[in-house]
């Protein structure tokens, strides 16, 4: 399963195309999207999407792994990751029915 920063590689390694071309795109300093690849550095929401965009893909599928990646720096030296990942999922089911 891979990281946001591993999906932009790979996404960018089959377009051919060199890191400034990419980081130009959102405006940052190549440098700093090596490190987001690397998973040195996290990208912003804006910049996923903003990534989705460039690479034409779904916007929800980065979005996804961009979340996923930043649960899993939140929670895992934690032991019970799992069940807290679990009611929070619960909390979400929750809130989203009762604003219905």
């Amino acid at each position: 399963m891979d990281s946001l920063g591993e999906t932009i590689r790979k996404l960018r390694e089959e377009k051919e195309l060199p890191l400034r071309t990419v980081a130009a795109f959102l405006d940052i300093d190549q440098a700093i999207l090596s490190k987001i690849e690397r998973g040195q550095r996290n990208a912003n929401r804006k910049q996923v999407v903003k990534l989705a965009e460039f690479f034409k893909i779904k916007e929800n599928d980065l979005l996804v792994s961009w979340l996923s990646d930043k649960l899993v720096y939140e929670v895992a030296d934690e032991d019970v990751a799992l069940k807290a990942l679990q009611v929070a999922e619960e909390k979400i089911k929750y809130n989203k029915a009762k604003r219905k």
